[in-house]
């Protein structure tokens, strides 16, 4: 399995597009491993900074709805 972001050529990963990186998010509001994601380790470590950029602006919720 190929890496979603190495495929599409993506190098940042925006964290001002939370409907994109709810795709990464659990139902209970944690972020997926990668494992279940298929993306490799270093853009995981860049959507996880993106995901808690992301809620700390108030973006993302960090609890479940």
């Amino acid at each position: 399995m190929s890496c979603f972001f190495c495929q599409r050529n993506i190098r940042e990963i925006d964290f001002k597009e939370p409907q994109f990186l709810e795709n990464f998010i659990s139902g209970s509001g944690k972020i997926r491993p990668k494992k279940r994601t298929g993306v490799c380790s270093g853009h995981q470590r860049k959507l996880a900074i993106a995901i808690k950029r992301a809620r700390f602006l108030g973006l993302l919720s960090a609890t479940s709805k």
